[in-house]
């Protein structure tokens, strides 16, 4: 199952393959194999904190930045911006202090998601920056998992000591703000997925009715 995910999502999300995938997916049988496999990429996706010490190709790399690209977004501003960071001594400065120091110094790679200011909508429709890059973050680490690596979401923004410290490092105007950074490489643990359907957190139709 796992190779079928793999192939599957690289048919899916790469331009190229679009028509393959199409192809794959006609006919009941083939069309339930595809949607298994894409439901199972996602509930089988899980934070890795480990990582080996072997780079990430440079066409999974554009995979992933395209399945982020493809999110949806806010009357389409697509306000985001992704600065793909492997120099070891970057990924250093980056780590700074805390807990995700040690995943980025030991990491072959991070993908730091920001959202462009300039792109974005005005007055109130602004914030709007933030669901559209969450929803590029979610496209780019189920792809990292269907590409067989790990990934990590680790937050920024809304932290002023975290953003401003990723802006200065990577020398970013302040229109420019990192919402966060997902660390990528290839695993080196092998982390069981949490349950977390709750029944409870449901309603239908009104809040609270079941």
């Amino acid at each position: 199952m796992k190779k079928q995910i793999i192939t599957l999502a690289l048919l899916l999300l790469t331009g190229a393959g679009a028509a393959q995938a199409q192809d794959c997916c006609q006919g009941s049988e083939k069309k339930e194999c595809c949607q298994k496999a894409a439901i199972e990429n996602i509930m089988t996706r899980t934070s890795i904190r480990k990582f080996k010490q072997q780079a990430v190709e440079a066409e999974k790399v554009e995979t992933m930045l395209r399945a982020a690209m493809a999110a949806p977004t806010a009357v389409n501003k697509q306000p985001w911006h992704f600065v793909v960071v492997t120099d070891k001594q970057v990924l250093s400065e980056l780590a700074g202090q805390g807990g995700r120091g040690n995943m980025l110094r030991n990491a072959p790679l991070a993908i730091v998601v920001c959202g462009d200011m300039s792109k974005a909508m005005q007055g109130k429709g602004q914030e709007y920056w933030i669901q559209d890059t969450s929803a590029a973050t979610e496209n780019l680490l189920l792809a990292a998992h269907a590409l067989g690596l790990g990934a990590v979401w680790t937050g920024a923004y809304p932290m002023d000591d975290r953003y401003t410290h990723i802006q200065k490092v990577l020398g970013m105007p302040e229109t420019v703000v990192p919402l966060n950074i997902c660390i990528i490489g290839y695993p080196d643990e092998q982390p069981t997925p949490k349950d977390k359907w709750k029944p409870e957190n449901v309603s239908y139709n009104k809040f609270g009715a079941k």
